[in-house]
């Protein structure tokens, strides 16, 4: 009888054991499995802080509806975020929130800039951009300037914004001049997802950018050699479009899924370099001008005069300048830079960097004060 309970007791002991290991291995599956499942799992995009109290303007200041401005925060040129804040703060009452897309290397300079200065009035948000995004999407050709990623963001704005339902998107190289809500405001039609400003408008057609050969059509950014962009049907001579300011009508950039859209094209020009060889402008025209192509709305003429970093000369007279509501140095000379055209227009709303780590560089004889 003793050896029969012996027995039994050696099978009980040996079931446990069964089930000890049985139960550690199922922990171990469920282990690998979740963590397969979270490194498979689509990129998202984080927002980097709440909006905080410290943050928000007065309330007797702000007035109506949120005016989301999306700009660039991006650590280099941080003066140019700075100064474009500054002239659009304080040419509006309206309520005005800022989104600024930037790294978690750049937040903290951001911060400090913003609330040590007479630009913690502002209200902003900073938010993330997952550069992995991009991967495989991008074609870097031999001897090209490396490719910023930042510059991409924009055709993110509802991934980075998902319950914005329209959006300003501004580069960090411009100033406003007059109040934000205008452009806002700029009607849309129905089924545009956004509104630009065509390069063959009455102010920039004026103005011709020297040897910047097709700069305003679509053959200057597209290879027309390329069967599957003649396939499109575009117009070669199309007038093409700025990408650095516009209003999106995010509900309709989600429902036409333009972010999978412009992503296709990228994909594409890795695999088939549909993209001129003559490039005139950033890499991010292309995919915009063939999603958008006779589907967007124009913006006020007056609401992007651009060039102005396009030469060191002043490409327009000083009374048109001081007219023009939004002024935008696109091209290599920007107005923080040695050389640049009407630097002083852009250093009435620069203010100085409580971390001394940007400054505005200047020829010798500006830098003294003297001509």
């Amino acid at each position: 009888m003793s050896f029969r309970k012996v027995h039994i007791a050696i099978i009980l002991l040996a079931a446990v054991v069964f089930l000890l290991i049985l139960h550690h291995n199922i922990l171990g599956l469920t282990d690998i499995l979740t963590r397969q499942s979270s490194d498979s799992a689509p990129l998202v995009f984080q927002r980097l802080e709440a909006l905080r109290d410290a943050h928000e303007s007065p309330p007797e200041e702000r007035q109506g509806e949120e005016i989301a401005v999306v700009i660039p925060g991006v650590e280099e040129r941080l003066g140019g975020l700075v100064a474009a804040i500054n002239s659009i703060s304080s040419n509006t009452k309206s309520n005005v929130v800022f989104y600024i897309i930037t790294t978690n290397d750049t937040k903290g300079h951001i911060r400090s800039w913003l609330d040590g200065t007479g630009l913690k009035r502002v209200t902003y948000k900073l938010l993330a951009f997952d550069t992995r995004v991009l991967d495989g999407k991008v074609r870097v050709d031999a001897g090209a300037e490396p490719v910023k990623p930042m510059t991409f963001a924009r055709f993110y704005l509802p991934n980075l914004l998902p319950e914005t339902k329209k959006a300003i998107y501004l580069d960090d190289d411009v100033i406003v001049q007059d109040d934000i809500r205008d452009l806002y405001n700029t009607p849309l039609r129905p089924g545009h997802a956004a509104a630009f400003s065509d390069d063959c408008d009455s102010v920039t057609s004026k103005f011709p950018v020297r040897g910047a050969a097709n700069q305003y059509n679509y053959i200057g950014f597209l290879d027309y050699k390329k069967e599957r962009i003649r396939s499109l049907g575009m117009r070669a001579n199309t007038c093409s479009f700025n990408p650095g300011v516009f209003v999106a009508n995010l509900t309709e950039w989600r429902r036409q899924n333009v972010t999978r859209q412009l992503e296709k094209w990228m994909e594409l020009d890795v695999a088939e370099e549909l993209y001129s060889k003559t490039l005139s402008a950033s890499i991010t025209a292309p995919p915009l001008l063939i999603v958008f192509y006779q589907r967007h709305s124009n913006l006020d003429p007056l609401w992007h005069v651009r060039h102005l970093g396009s030469s060191s000369g002043k490409r327009y007279s000083p009374q048109f300048v001081k007219a023009a509501k939004l002024l935008h140095w696109n091209g290599h000379f920007k107005p923080w830079g040695r050389t640049s055209s009407y630097p002083e227009v852009w250093e009435k709303w620069f203010i100085p960097d409580p971390m001394g780590q940007f400054a505005p560089i200047r020829r010798h004889g500006e830098a003294d004060g003297t001509k």
